[in-house]
Order: C-alpha cells, then structure tokens, then sequence
C-alpha cells in the first residue's frame, strides 16, 4: 500500500526523462523522487515492443520495491507498448507519455502541425490513436529524429553537428507551414536552445513536461498520495550507463551536485551495483 510520503519513481530510456524530472519536481517540490536512467538499452526506438515491455516491467518493479507510489514512464517510445500492460501488472498509479498531437491541432492556424519523434512513437498504435482523435482536419508532418537521442547521451546536445542535425529535420516541417512542433521525445526538450535557434518567433514548440507533471499532481491528490508540506524531498538517481553522464545532467538542471548510482542488469532486472558487491 503506498503511503504520501513515499516517492515518486521516474525511468526513461537514458537521461531525457530528466526533462520531465525536472518539471514535476519544479511542480511538487515537497515530493521525493527516483530516477532511473536505462542508458545501457538506450536508444529504445529500433527495439521490438516485447523488448521495451520486458524493460519497462523491470524497472517499474526496480522503483516500486524502493518505495514509489506513482511511477512516469518518461519515456515516449516506451509508453507506446508498455502502458496497458504496467497498469494491468501493477497496483500503483502509472503515469506515461504521448505525443502532443492534441495540443498542436488545437492551436494551430495555419492547419499545419509537425511532430519530431523517435520511430517507436511514430509506428506505435498510441501516436496513430491520438492523431486520429484530435488531429481531423489538421495535415500533420511527422520527422524520425534519428541520432537525437544519442547526441544528448553522450552530451552532445548544443554543438554545431546537432544544430546541423536539428535543421535538417526541422526545415521541411518550417517550409510546410507548420506552426506548432510537437516533440515527441522526452530527450528533445533537452535541445530546446537550438531548436529555438531554428525555429522562427512564430512557431510553437511544444514539450510535453509541464503537462505530465500536472497530471502527476492530478493523480496524487485523487488518490491520496500527496506528500505533506513538511516532508523533506530528497532525490535519488540510478543509470545502467556511465553515472558521470547523467551526474553532469542533473547536476546542471538542479543547480547542484547529485549523486548517480549505478545499476546492472542480471538476468533481465536492474539490481544496484552496490547491493551486488554486498552479496558476491
């Protein structure tokens, strides 16, 4: 049974889930947090979706026996084939992405939206579900951001080859008439600063974190899970990649150093390196 103060467990692919990390904690900041960066699997978007299940299985299970009574798939392309299938598993909230088709249909004039996305999310029934839905009578203009994802892994998110990268993908969308951008990747907002370099004033750019994070809020406060104002959040951080690579992230989006621990994977479950070296 959770209890409200307990934590809330985040998981992505890699650290781009710290985008919406960072968002939930600006939201709620008496709420403690756990994060699991699976970097060591990352990209996911070129894997199967029996394997991104067996994933997300895992590591939700990882940050439900550490505590979390609500768990974000902070990760588009692992929400696509995992969603119904943690929610039937577990009995915690699971809150998870999509793309934000309905937002870009809603506030475009010109009729145009562009949505930049890993393939997972684009070829998954989640992405073809909410454009049907919301996006009648809108042309929407989708782009595979393919070596995004690993730019921003491997800290590469602000340099000339990523903005050359970034052009590429962006200008046929911008030559379309697109007025919003969809990013569909929670690495994405991640390079925010150089797509607003591309982008022209007049074109939204929409990420999607500030609405999970309210809807993380919405979730607690219904079911009784809201941390008091006294609680004292402390954050954890876990990655199966290089702990530096994630300590550097998060340590620049929360203003201070923050300690990474290290998962591996045994037989397909992340367990702590620090618990291994306990039991050998």
């Amino acid at each position: 049974m959770a209890i409200p103060d307990s934590t809330i467990g985040l998981f992505d692919s890699g650290v781009g889930g710290l985008s919406i990390w960072r968002e939930v904690v600006r939201r709620l900041p008496h709420e403690a947090t756990l994060y699991v960066a699976d970097s060591i699997h990352c990209p996911y978007g070129p894997r199967s979706p029996q394997q991104i299940r067996g994933f997300a299985r895992s590591i939700t299970r990882f940050l439900i026996e550490r505590g979390a009574k609500l768990v974000v798939v902070a990760c588009n392309t692992a929400s696509a084939p995992a969603l119904e299938a943690l929610r039937a598993e577990f009995d915690v909230p699971i809150v998870g992405m999509e793309p934000a088709v309905k937002p870009a249909a809603q506030q475009t004039q010109t009729g145009h939206v562009g949505v930049l996305a890993t393939a997972g999310t684009l070829n998954g029934d989640l992405f073809r579900r909410t454009s049907q839905r919301y996006a009648t009578g809108v042309t929407v203009h989708v782009q595979v951001g393919e070596g995004l994802v690993e730019r921003v892994e491997a800290g590469q998110a602000d340099t000339s080859e990523t903005e050359a990268l970034l052009r590429a993908y962006l200008q046929p969308m911008l030559d379309a008439g697109v007025d919003q951008i969809a990013l569909g990747c929670t690495h994405y907002p991640l390079l925010l600063p150089v797509i607003r370099r591309i982008v022209p004033e007049g074109v939204a750019v929409i990420d999607p974190a500030a609405a999970v994070a309210r809807q993380v809020e919405r979730v607690l406060m219904l079911d009784g899970l809201a941390a008091g104002e006294a609680s004292v959040a402390g954050h954890r951080f876990f990655t199966s990649g290089q702990p530096q690579v994630l300590a550097a992230l998060v340590g620049a989006l929360a203003g201070q150093e923050m300690r990474v621990e290290r998962v591996l994977w045994e037989h397909g479950e992340p367990i702590e390196e620090s618990k291994k070296h306990d039991r050998d």
